[in-house]
């Protein structure tokens, strides 16, 4: 520790008015990089929900659909990346289509744990209310499954702000540019920066959707306060 301490303080590494004047740049990637990290995320949730809630109607089909997730994130980033460069071209969906790809590999079992986590008697007292079924699923399976789903998302998200950086190796990374900067030139500082940028965005990210989880459900902030 107290050797990479000196490394990183040592000016010969890290040029902090290198860093002072590059703010701008900084700006512009960490702007791209939430950009290429959280659209796949959205899109993995919005085709994870319906796949999860087929899987959980229809059990059968669960096994192959998460072999196929498991298949596809088995897959190399970075050959992905190359292959979809001869369709979609220097694009940010040559990076957001297979981030959206790996992201259900995570989303899809932990909505179908989340959906399944629904305790039967609270759903037949549910029916016995009234609901319908997209009611149900709205106001009473959903809101339980929150916290399950919301774990998945929370892993997604920082999986997907470091894969990322992966992308810059094609040309369309994010922060990852100031990896490749760095290296091509033997410099280290645009990679100091690099890291501390996106281990600050992963935490900060990862904050924001605790808050989120403590805002959708409030009944788990009354059963604290009441223990």
């Amino acid at each position: 520790m107290n050797t990479l301490a000196a490394a990183v303080a040592d000016e010969e590494l890290v040029r902090w008015d290198w860093i002072a004047s590059h703010g701008d740049l900084f700006r512009e990637l960490l702007g791209e990089h939430i950009y290429l990290a959280i659209v796949p995320v959205v899109w993995g949730l919005v085709i994870a929900l319906p796949l999860g809630l087929a899987c959980v109607h229809w059990p059968r089909i669960y096994p192959p659909v998460l072999a196929t997730t498991s298949i596809l994130y088995a897959l190399p980033s970075i050959a992905l990346f190359v292959i979809l460069l001869d369709f979609t071209g220097l694009q940010p969906r040559t990076v957001i289509i297979p981030l959206t790809v790996y992201t259900l590999s995570v989303l899809v079992p932990n909505v179908v744990d989340g959906l399944r986590s629904v305790p039967d008697h609270v759903r037949q007292a549910a029916t016995a209310m009234g609901f319908s079924g997209p009611r149900r699923l709205v106001q009473v399976d959903l809101p339980i499954a929150v916290p399950v789903i919301m774990a998945g998302l929370r892993v997604a998200t920082v999986a997907n702000i470091s894969l990322v950086s992966v992308g810059a190796l094609v040309g369309i990374g994010g922060l990852g540019e100031l990896f490749t900067d760095g290296f091509q030139r033997d410099f280290m500082t645009p990679i100091f920066v690099g890291i501390v940028l996106i281990i600050l965005l992963a935490v900060t990210a990862d904050a924001i959707l605790v808050f989120l989880q403590w805002l959708l459900t409030p009944w788990a902030r009354a059963r604290r306060s009441e223990g």
